[in-house]
């Protein structure tokens, strides 16, 4: 199959993690599996990744809505069209609303079977990303072509059952399906806190003896990294053992220079970005995690990589936030620095509820949010555009 990824995959966060993972379990179950993507980006050795050609005026990395990205989906699209003659897949796989535009059109000329995996709004992202006033003369026309994309996709997937129902002029429709974020739970799991970990405390300078609060994702303000900052503070206030590592990008500088502001540069370490393959490392020096995401339409994966690992978690109150953490999360109101302070509070002065919250999440992690148990879902998917042949295990 070939999935089309609009994205520079591969990079370490949220919608790439998932991609990743999917093309993992399918090869594992024999079926092949080519990801065609943006210039830039990460290769990866198991992968088979094409990328486009690269634009001059625009060398860097991409994260969310950008002008430039219309020349990067036209380029897309070329490098997808030129793939399919020489591969022949049976199936596209597109990620993201502008693969599916491109998905649709290369599905149409060459009658290729579409699955349309949904991971967020177009609009709400671009909302989310200040690409896109929502009182703004264009909105309309946005959420217009979002809406038709949605209508000729033939399968949807979506990341969370909250992202189906908000879909709910399609409401019934068998064609949406909802097919979870996943994690790995034998890579992502609790470590021991051996000299290893000490080592690796010591060289981002922080005591062995404070507790730490944990957070890994990208660095913006619809993630919550401005009240997650204004909230440290608050902790630090009250707590001379708490500890915040911010690992992530893009905005570092940004975020460094806003912690100095206030007050508490020491008590923050911001590692930068951490590749996938190392996120269970440095998510074993959390005594707890924070997920202070905004977006109401977006995912939320790092709350299963923190559940896997056993952390007990503080996130905004938001309906991924309950989907994924059920009873077991502990969640501040949405966008309020002071009462994700007193959560995180809370956590961090009660280490016997921390000890339970870290068994039940794993378990949680295990029993509802396993790649393997999903697999099922995603070989259904194609099986009923393919034919049964297509959604088997081959191994």
């Amino acid at each position: 199959m070939l999935m089309i990824a609009a994205t520079s995959f591969f990079a370490d966060y949220g919608c790439h993690v998932r991609i990743l993972e999917e093309a993992r379990i399918l090869q594992k179950l024999g079926h092949q599996v080519t990801i065609c993507t943006y210039h830039n980006g990460r290769d990866l050795p198991e992968q088979d990744i094409r990328r486009t050609m690269s634009i001059p005026w625009r060398r860097d990395y991409e994260v969310g809505s950008s002008r430039h990205k219309m020349a990067f989906d036209l380029l897309l699209f070329l490098r997808a069209a030129s793939l399919v003659p020489t591969l022949r897949p049976h199936l596209l796989h597109a990620h993201g609303y502008e693969a599916a535009l491109i998905g649709h059109v290369l599905s149409k000329l060459w009658r290729i079977p579409l699955v349309f995996d949904r991971q967020g709004s177009l609009t709400g992202e671009m909302v989310d990303h200040h690409f896109l006033d929502p009182q703004g003369p264009s909105f309309g026309f946005w959420q217009r072509l979002e809406r038709w994309i949605d209508k000729v996709s033939p399968r949807i997937l979506t990341s969370t059952a909250h992202a189906a129902s908000l879909m709910d002029y399609f409401a019934g429709e068998q064609r949406i399906a909802c097919l979870p974020d996943c994690v790995n739970t034998d890579v992502f799991c609790s470590r021991p806190r051996d000299e290893a970990w000490g080592r690796l405390k010591r060289a981002w300078g922080i005591p062995t003896q404070r507790l730490v609060v944990i957070y890994l994702g990208l660095l913006a303000e619809y993630q919550g990294t401005d009240h997650l900052l204004r909230a440290a503070q608050r902790v630090c206030r009250q707590r001379d053992d708490a500890h915040f590592v911010i690992a992530g990008f893009p905005n570092m500088e940004r975020y460094q220079t806003m912690a100095r502001e206030l007050g508490i540069a020491d008590r923050v370490t911001f590692p930068g970005r951490v590749p996938y393959e190392d996120a269970p490392r440095v998510l074993s020096l959390g005594d707890v995690a924070v997920a202070p995401k905004l977006s109401q339409t977006e995912g939320a994966g790092k709350l299963l990589n923190y559940m896997a690992m056993g952390l007990p978690t503080v996130a905004f109150d938001t309906e991924v936030s309950r989907e994924y953490l059920g009873p077991l999360g502990v969640l501040a109101r949405r966008g309020d620095d002071e009462d994700l302070a007193q959560k995180l509070l809370d956590l961090l002065d009660n280490a016997q509820e921390r000890q339970e919250l870290s068994q039940r999440l794993r378990q949680r992690a295990i029993e509802h949010f396993s790649w393997d148990s999903s697999a099922d879902l995603l070989l259904d998917t194609y099986a009923a555009l393919c034919g049964p042949h297509h959604g088997a295990r081959h191994r």
